[in-house]
């Protein structure tokens, strides 16, 4: 082979964030967690642990990739490119220098890493890259070389699954009350510090606008749905401002000024439920609307929807590929395959 001709990829790694799957584990994945932040307080350490207490210690979260793997190796042998593909975590086992560890055992050279986030942020995108650099130091020189699949914020196939998740929901009302629901999309909020070093606050607006326009074709409503976006989980000490509006401050606001009955909130800025979504959604968003008088009706995550596995497939095909079509929805067009060098560059200190 030309030494100067990249080898093939031939492998395929899902890089997610871990969760606890037991009361034993709480704590010491939260240790995990805050390893690298400064001044996380440890009452917030147990504040949060309690929240996993409610649901005996367990995140749905590595469930949900469990899920999504074994759709992955489905839609890939049945479809191709055929390609052995691994699951690594940042925070909890499997962590992704055993993983990587395991694929240089395996003879795999060089990899796509799939990461479960669809936006650019510090957290959802930059912190990974570096994570997976990390773990190929850690493995040493028989490490893969690991690149990971572009920004799927306003690929086809996130934004139909999504909108397929929104109008489910929407259905899911008696029909006299569908048309006066509103639709609020939710995201994981981000210090305005940080926001303003990314494209992430553009991006959830740009995929949020997409499933909207998607969703009312699905539903075949006489007008575009209106939505809004909310931003939810945020962390970190009160002096610190984050993204706004914040979901409470939304969900007063349809409640006391626009006389709302009815809200459906789709939480497009995360692809599995995790522990921000069944605590942060399920329970307090749950409880402020019972007593508003507000009913809520949540929207599924992507998770392993059928359109959106075979958008990950895509994703790897365009890579194997130069000539592949490569899908985007919107003006902004595709994301390209390197993120530019400064893109993201502040990380941030926020407590879990």
């Amino acid at each position: 082979m030309n030494p100067k001709t990249p080898e093939p990829y031939d492998a395929v790694l899902l890089v997610s964030f871990g969760g606890p799957e037991g009361p034993d584990d709480v704590m010491p994945f939260l240790h995990n967690v805050v390893r690298d932040k400064k001044n996380v307080p440890p009452e917030r350490l147990i504040e949060v642990s309690q929240h996993y207490a409610l649901f005996d210690g367990v995140s749905p979260l590595n469930a949900q990739n469990r899920a999504l793997l074994a759709s992955l190796i489905a839609e890939l042998n049945a479809h191709g490119p055929q390609r052995p593909v691994y699951w690594g975590n940042r925070h909890w086992h499997p962590l992704l220098t055993d993983v990587v560890r395991q694929m240089a055992d395996d003879g795999v050279r060089r990899a796509l890493a799939l990461v479960t986030s669809a936006f650019g942020s510090p957290s959802g995108c930059r912190q990974y890259r570096e994570d997976l650099e990390l773990a190929r130091q850690s493995v040493g020189p028989a490490a893969p070389s690991i690149d990971k699949l572009r920004l799927f914020y306003n690929h086809p196939g996130f934004i139909e699954a999504t909108a397929d998740r929104t109008a489910s929901a929407i259905r899911s009302l008696p029909p006299d009350r569908r048309d006066a629901a509103r639709l609020v999309f939710t995201a994981h909020s981000l210090p305005t510090s940080a926001a303003e070093c990314c494209p992430y606050e553009h991006q959830v607006r740009q995929a949020c606008q997409l499933a909207a326009e998607r969703a009312t074709v699905l539903l075949n409503a006489p007008s575009p749905l209106a939505w809004c976006l909310a931003f939810q989980s945020r962390s970190g000490p009160p002096s610190q401002p984050w993204l706004r509006p914040e979901l409470g401050e939304t969900l007063r606001q349809l409640h006391d000024v626009e006389q709302a009955e009815d809200v459906v909130v789709a939480p497009i800025g995360f692809l599995a439920e995790n522990m921000e979504i069944v605590y942060d959604l399920d329970v307090e968003a749950q409880q402020q609307c019972d007593a508003l008088g507000l009913r809520m009706t949540r929207a599924a995550v992507v998770g392993n929807h059928p359109r959106f596995v075979q958008m990950i497939r895509e994703l790897i095909v365009e890579r194997l590929d130069p000539t592949a079509t490569r899908d985007a929805l919107g003006p902004d067009g595709p994301w390209p395959d390197a993120c530019p060098p400064n893109c993201c560059a502040t990380t941030t200190n926020a407590s879990p």
